[in-house]
């Protein structure tokens, strides 16, 4: 039996703070989502407008689940930001005009858009092609992150990023993070905040497939693979 909170609205149109749910084994927070809006399906429990914590820690709606857990559905907090427009990982080709078109917005006077692309070379490598690894429901969790500080220090920033995964080809696009502000000096800065947190902190991995072998990229080290 898993047990799961809810607050706020939830809550008030559930008619209740704790739904209790009985689950088969290996089923993930996700599947408690789809119990309790199966138990109450008059409430609007959209996974995109939510976040799921298991025991106090927020995690990803792909999270297993253990008898006992205790979850909490997570909608937005009174002051938090809604910047993030658009967030994907995944094996899917880039388009970096979709993700200007997604944060476009009638009060936008300036856009701008960062698209990485892979390179054929690298530390004096002749590079063939790259492959990319996430860690996705965590990656998933530090973009928006940086999209929630992207929104306290720009209020009015609206954010899209996309990261690819698999194998990419020399010319494709492996990373774009677009954003619009009112004003093209907070566009270039919120963006460019954008790409370097996103570099830092976002559990995603480069392998370099070159000439001379393969490696993987981690900070500022190659370790062959």
């Amino acid at each position: 039996m898993v047990r799961v909170r809810l607050f706020g609205r939830l809550r008030e149109q559930a008619g209740t703070g704790t739904v209790q749910v009985h689950l088969p084994e290996r089923a993930t927070s996700g599947d408690a989502l789809a119990e309790v809006a199966r138990l109450h399906p008059d409430v609007d429990f959209d996974p995109d407008r939510l976040r799921v914590a298991i025991n106090h820690e927020f995690a990803g709606w792909q999270t297993a689940l253990a008898d006992g857990d205790e979850l909490a559905l997570i909608q937005p907090v009174s002051g938090g930001s809604q910047a993030a427009v658009l967030i994907e990982i995944g094996e899917a080709p880039l388009d970096p005009r979709r993700l200007e078109a997604a944060v476009t917005h009638p009060g936008a006077g300036g856009i701008c858009t960062f698209t990485g692309v892979v390179r054929d070379s690298s530390r004096g490598r002749s590079v063939s092609h790259l492959e990319y690894e996430a860690y996705a429901e965590m990656a998933e969790a530090e973009i928006r992150r940086i999209t929630d500080q992207i929104g306290a220090q720009w209020p009015e920033a609206r954010v899209a990023i996309a990261h690819r995964t698999g194998r990419l080809e020399i010319g494709e696009a492996s990373v774009v993070v677009a954003v619009s502000c009112p004003h093209r000096a907070e566009a270039f800065e919120a963006c460019r905040f954008g790409i370097d947190r996103l570099k830092e902190s976002v559990p995603i991995w480069k392998k370099e497939h070159a000439t001379d072998g393969q490696s993987w990229i981690e900070g500022a080290e190659a370790h062959r693979a």
